[in-house]
């Protein structure tokens, strides 16, 4: 009785660990494309790090959460860049854009 029901974990799982791993390119890239058009003055003027270590960070995040170097977003490098990309959206971007006028969409 207990073969007969289909089994599709390996299907759910996969779908689950596809959405990640979207989510987290998506917000790692976003971050290092904001990171790469600001101003590199602007970052010393909020006091946090130099635009070159934001895009050097970002940059190898991004890179080490993609699934070809063996990692994904569940794994710890994975989780590291998905939570450095989200610093710097949640505290920097919001630094730089009230730095500047406020207005736009970045």
């Amino acid at each position: 009785m207990a073969y007969a029901a289909p089994i599709f974990v390996y299907e759910v799982r996969y779908v689950i660990e596809l959405i990640l791993l979207v989510f987290a390119l998506v917000i790692e890239g976003v971050a290092l494309v904001h990171a790469i058009t600001q101003r590199s003055d602007a970052f010393a003027a909020i006091g946090t790090l130099p635009k070159g270590a934001w895009i050097a960070i970002l940059g190898l995040c991004l890179v080490l959460t993609l699934p070809a170097f063996g990692f994904g977003p569940l794994s710890i490098f994975g989780l590291i860049g998905i939570a450095a990309a989200l610093i710097y959206l949640l505290d920097v971007r919001v630094g730089l854009r009230d730095l500047h006028d406020g207005r736009g969409f970045w």
